[in-house]
């Protein structure tokens, strides 16, 4: 793999920050006859103007955007399956626009699209785009799937439920959980219907509007003490009429272990991946 850490002024945060990116080179060759031996034989060879599918990989709380790759094989995942892969830095934001005024979600879905496309070989367009994250990422990840479906293909929420949910009466307990002003200055003390913030009302505008849905992946361990909320979500979107596909794993926890297994379940099995270079003709 190549991976670099690329920080920069972000125009709509008002500060510089870090993205993480990571490209399957390992199975790339210039063909000019260096290859060593012990690397594949294939016929997969740098190109000018290559793209790859792109799969936004948002992490959890108290972390930022190099976890993801230093407690995973996240990595070596990504190569396997030829896909590129971006991680943003947006401390415990919950993903979303803050009251205290810095504008994660317009971020992550306005502006790093664009940075990212303009500056590193990301594929444009809805199909060759996705996103993936775990605990309070995973929540990111179904809030970003269901608030701009526009953007994304496939969406996966592992062990989500950390932050904004679809179940309002659960939001407005979470105010209230060990750490309750954490969640009062990101988003405010109560839950208002049809507030930026309420997944259920974007959820249900979807289906109204028939909008094209993202495919949508659950997965959140047996043993995890956020389980019961993440289930919810599920049971919501399925009565509303979502794709959405959940599988709970028998004696997992909340830790790196469940994510590094379904890291690799994501990128290997239920994200439709190309899981080969765009070449830049069909772009």
């Amino acid at each position: 793999m190549g991976i670099l850490r690329y920080n920069f002024r972000s125009e709509i945060l008002g500060i510089h920050t870090n993205i993480t990116v990571c490209y399957p080179s390992g199975l790339l060759t210039t063909g000019l006859g260096y290859r060593h031996p012990i690397f594949p034989d294939n016929k997969l060879h740098y190109e000018p103007g290559i793209k790859f599918q792109t799969v936004y990989v948002l992490h959890g709380g108290g972390e930022d955007d190099t976890i993801p790759y230093r407690y995973t094989r996240l990595e070596q995942y990504a190569e396997k399956n030829m896909v590129m892969l971006v991680s943003p830095s947006v401390n415990d934001s919950l993903y979303m626009n803050t009251t205290y005024g810095y504008r994660y979600f317009d971020y992550v879905t306005q502006e790093l699209p664009i940075v990212v496309q303009s500056l590193f070989a990301s594929a444009p367009g809805r199909e060759n785009t996705f996103v993936v994250g775990m605990a309070m990422g995973g929540n990111g990840a179904l809030g970003l799937g269901l608030m701009r479906p526009d953007l994304y293909e496939a969406v996966v929420d592992l062990s989500g439920g950390i932050g904004v949910t679809l179940d309002r009466v659960e939001y407005i307990s979470s105010l209230n959980w060990d750490f309750p002003k954490v969640r009062q200055t990101l988003l405010g003390e109560k839950e208002f219907v049809d507030s930026e913030h309420d997944l259920r009302w974007f959820a249900e505008k979807n289906i109204a509007d028939g909008v094209k849905l993202p495919k949508i992946f659950i997965g959140v361990g047996s043993d995890d003490f956020i389980r019961d909320r993440v289930h919810e979500d599920y049971v919501i979107l399925n009565q509303l009429g979502y794709d959405v596909f959940y599988e709970e794993a028998e004696g997992m926890k909340h830790d790196f272990d469940m994510w590094d297994f379904y890291l690799n379940r994501a990128l290997s099995t239920w994200l439709p991946l190309k899981r080969m270079p765009i070449n830049p003709s069909k772009i």
